[in-house]
């Protein structure tokens, strides 16, 4: 049975860079679901939606959700619509400890208006990024651990991850 740590939330709430320390700081294997699509497709997420839409690449999301879960000992950072599916909330939940990364909207929108490669605010105004947020908000509420990190680091939020998770990480051992 899997035995993972999951992290979910909005787009910019730090998933990737909180994961990737986390996963260092446990020797743990680090898989982002959104990486493993642009692998398996040969595409930036971007193109995808540009080329197949976001149906398209919500199937794709399915199957790198599908065999992330069912890795053993590893950070999994998805995507922020990934939530949306049922199937993957199941797989998600499954053996694993899910963290819900929460950040406020005008942090999400600057850490990920940075990058500029997010499709999902490619050509919206604010207000429809609002809106997205404030539908998505409730998918997240399953989790097992909810962390803040407004105003925090990455290193701040993996350590907070760390401690939040300390029992369970323990009876791993």
């Amino acid at each position: 049975m899997p035995d993972n740590i999951v992290l979910i939330g909005f787009m910019g709430s730090g998933k990737t860079t909180a994961g990737k320390i986390l996963a260092a700081s446990l020797g743990w294997s680090f898989l982002d679901t959104d990486a493993m699509i642009e692998e398996d497709a040969g595409l930036s997420i971007k193109e995808i939606f540009a080329r197949y839409g976001e149906q398209y690449f919500r199937k794709l999301e399915q199957a790198a959700v599908a065999r992330a879960a069912a890795a053993r000992g590893a950070v999994i950072a998805t995507g922020g619509g990934a939530v949306l599916s049922g199937d993957n909330v199941r797989r998600l939940r499954e053996g694993n400890k899910v963290v819900w990364l929460q950040v406020r909207l005008e942090t999400a929108l600057q850490r990920a208006g940075v990058k500029g490669d997010r499709p999902l605010l490619q050509g919206r105004r604010r207000e429809e990024v609002a809106g997205l947020f404030k539908r998505r908000e409730p998918y997240y509420t399953f989790a097992d651990v909810y962390i803040d990190t407004d105003g925090k680091d990455a290193d701040a939020v993996a350590g907070e991850i760390k401690e939040a998770l300390k029992l369970w990480l323990a009876s791993l051992k």
